[in-house]
């Protein structure tokens, strides 16, 4: 598996990509290069492995899910260790888990792509580009920590601010296009008094929609190792600010490569689908006090899924209690969701403050009585 490593043709140093320009900036010389600038940079062998790598013209979806199940049942029987890679830039030995596709250096700090897991079948269709750069993530990360009152002092430490890392995590995202029908009954409710009666007037509709739904990005994390919550508590994204994908986005940012495939989410994406669908629907019918559905039918005439990277911005804390924290922001929009944790000395101190100025003014006021 190549290992890449992105230089700089002024000096030779690193080329990290940088969010708030959204070019290639050297770390070393300060030079700024476009992706197009980067394009033509690029090794030759690297542009073609990146370009026919991809699964085969007339591969079907169905054929692709099937080579992977196959795949996956292979790999679960091996041992879960590391993997070995080398450094291009100093020859240390880079160690990876399975579903790494970017990293750092441990000796040089040099970013390295690891091209073949993000080529082949494993080749994403699209990648978001980080718009919010370290600087700006940290500073939103300490603004979100310090509003929560009882967070532990160790979690505005050096070391800990520090471990907020840009990540690009893999997700699927599918657009479907839908034919629809439902059955309804619906109800209007007038409610009148006349001297000293009460008078109600229910009158009953049948009511039917019929039409064609269409839905835009499903998304579903991709990846089995991430937490849920951490993974799509920053949904959603712009998707039209989304490009074409190129390694060279993942230079000075981790990234992790899927490893749940299309058929893995079908059954959880069509739920979703059928549920969207229905409320669509639903809302076509308005001007009822009360609607209760007797019977949607959906027929799905297309589907287009999409393997796409996102970017995030993620923090972990573990506690005292052993329980692990995490902390998440969008690294396009800047959505945050966190889980953090609470101090109960800082609990205690407070409710004992409050016990106590309590009872002071309870003593003060059966003393002036």
């Amino acid at each position: 598996m190549a290992v890449i490593s992105y230089k700089c043709p002024n000096c030779d140093g690193e080329l990290v990509f940088h969010p708030a320009t959204q070019k290639y900036k050297c770390e070393y010389c300060a030079s700024a290069f476009s992706q197009e600038e980067l394009a033509q940079l690029q090794p030759a062998a690297e542009e073609e492995q990146m370009l026919h790598e991809p699964q085969q013209e007339g591969t079907s979806w169905q054929q692709e899910n099937e080579q992977y199940t196959e795949q996956r049942v292979v790999e679960a029987h091996r041992q879960e260790e590391g993997v070995m890679y080398r450094c291009p830039s100093c020859g240390a030995e880079i160690v990876t888990d399975q579903t790494t596709a970017a990293t750092f250096c441990y000796y040089c700090h040099n970013p390295v792509v690891l091209s073949g897991r993000v080529s082949g079948e494993f080749l994403p269709h699209k990648i978001i580009p980080f718009s919010i750069d370290k600087e700006q993530a940290t500073k939103k990360f300490l603004e979100y920590a310090h509003s929560k009152k009882f967070v532990p002092k160790a979690f505005f430490n050096k070391q800990q601010i520090e471990k907020i890392s840009g990540v690009y995590f893999p997700y699927w995202m599918a657009d479907m296009d839908m034919k629809g029908s439902l059955q309804a009954e619906g109800k209007n409710l007038r409610v009148w008094r006349s001297g000293d009666t009460e008078y109600t007037e229910t009158k009953i509709y049948h009511v039917e929609r019929r039409g064609n739904i269409h839905l835009e990005d499903i998304t579903k994390n991709a990846l089995k190792k991430n937490s849920l919550k951490l993974a799509e508590g920053v949904l959603p994204y712009d998707v039209s600010r989304g490009k074409e994908f190129h390694m060279g986005y993942l230079s000075g940012f981790l990234a992790e490569k899927r490893d749940l495939g299309r058929n893995d989410l079908q059954a959880e994406v069509m739920e979703d689908a059928k549920e969207f669908a229905q409320k669509l629907l639903r809302d076509t019918a308005g001007g009822y006090t009360h609607l209760s559905v007797n019977n949607c039918q959906l027929h799905t005439e297309r589907e287009n899924w999409d393997y796409i990277m996102l970017p995030v911005w993620t923090v972990t804390y573990k506690g005292r209690n052993g329980k692990m924290y995490y902390y998440s922001m969008n690294g396009q929009n800047g959505k945050i969701y966190g889980e953090l944790p609470v101090d109960g000395a800082k609990v205690w101190i407070l409710g004992s403050i409050i016990f106590v100025v309590v009872l002071l003014l309870g003593l003060l006021g059966g003393w002036m009585l």
